[in-house]
């Protein structure tokens, strides 16, 4: 018998190529005449073509976004944007640069609209992170949400193999974790089960062929319903290890979420068949985490922490930190299982 609790958070999506045709209009449509325009600072092209079609509405770029949100550039972003009287941020790239216009959200609760040019799939979820002292501390809080999101396919076919794979990854671990979270029900499965399908297969046709605009719309469709579970779910050991290895050893945020994502799976496979299931399905794989994996490898991604920066010195530390406070998990967290997890990722073994 079903029984379930599902809160459908408020979101505005305007798909398709040429999309970001209509960034003026949804600027206009939040009454918003002071933009500040974010990017990363090797995206200093793409936010001055986005403050192009914004004209006179724009205030100024800041371009100082980078991965994992450090709570002095959230500070330094707020501060700027307090400065110019900026009454909406629109932030144009991947997960760093979104993350950058929740922390000011968070702050001082500027509206963002987010025109996503990786495949993270952050722009659909009310998770902020912040990065202080080594720590990365993340929370939930709807202030944060982007008030529209802009995805235009065309925007991601400069997007190189080496991004488009793991960023990929990254979304299909929100749909993973969203299929066995203690706080999921039949909508988010269904949704997170098709952005697998989605994202597998449009991922690899991207690959091979770059320039296919429907392939990058299907992989940028399976990463908007990996951002929308992961926003009304709670999280597991997966995120809590990238969490971890992201804040305090500063690897890069898709690639470790590609290395981990089929070791996380095989840890929690017996304790959620179900998921695995479901997984294995959408991948069109005999099991989940060697789909996974392969599925890495057919993309180009790294498979192994160590070819990532990690070093095996750092191993102990990481699984100390990753089993202090664990997030919910379907199965119990214990430290030796998580280093013994994170020895097979260092190596890039097949589970």
């Amino acid at each position: 018998m079903l029984d379930f609790t599902y809160d459908t958070l408020p979101s505005r999506v305007v798909f398709g190529v040429g999309a970001l045709d209509r960034l003026a209009d949804e600027v206009d449509r939040l009454g918003a005449a002071k933009v500040l325009v974010l990017c990363t600072p090797s995206g200093r092209a793409r936010g001055e073509n986005i403050a192009g079609r914004l004209g006179g509405r724009v205030v100024g770029i800041y371009d100082k976004a980078v991965m994992h949100v450090p709570a002095e550039t959230a500070a330094a972003a707020q501060e700027e944007a307090r400065r110019l009287g900026a009454d909406c941020c629109v932030a144009a790239g991947g997960g760093s640069t979104i993350g950058l216009g929740k922390a000011i959200a968070l702050d001082g609760g500027l509206p963002v609209i987010a025109v996503p040019m990786t495949y993270a799939g952050s722009e659909m979820t009310p998770i902020w992170g912040l990065t202080e002292g080594g720590v990365k501390r993340t929370g939930r809080d709807p202030r944060v949400l982007p008030k529209t999101v802009i995805y235009d396919p065309a925007l991601t076919v400069s997007l190189p193999a080496s991004v488009s794979g793991p960023s990929g990854i990254n979304a299909i671990a929100h749909c993973v974790e969203a299929l066995y979270a203690g706080d999921g029900n039949p909508i988010t499965s269904l949704m997170a089960e098709e952005g697998i399908r989605s994202l597998s297969k449009g991922l690899q046709i991207v690959i091979e062929t770059p320039d296919d605009l429907d392939a990058r719309s299907l992989a940028l469709y399976g990463a908007w319903l990996a951002g929308a579970t992961l926003g009304v779910v709670s999280v597991g050991l997966h995120h809590k290890l990238c969490h971890t290895l992201g804040g305090s050893f500063n690897l890069p945020h898709a690639e470790v979420h590609a290395v981990i994502l089929p070791h996380a799976v095989a840890y929690n496979s017996v304790a959620a068949p179900e998921a695995m299931a479901r997984v294995a399905r959408a991948l069109g794989a005999e099991d989940a985490a060697g789909g996974l994996y392969d599925l890495a490898v057919a993309v180009g991604a790294k498979v192994a922490l160590k070819d990532i920066g990690m070093a095996a010195g750092d191993l102990d530390r990481a699984a100390d930190l990753a089993t202090q406070n664990p997030y919910d998990n379907p199965r119990p967290v214990t430290r030796d299982g998580v280093r013994a997890l994170l020895q097979d990722a260092f190596d890039g073994v097949r589970p």
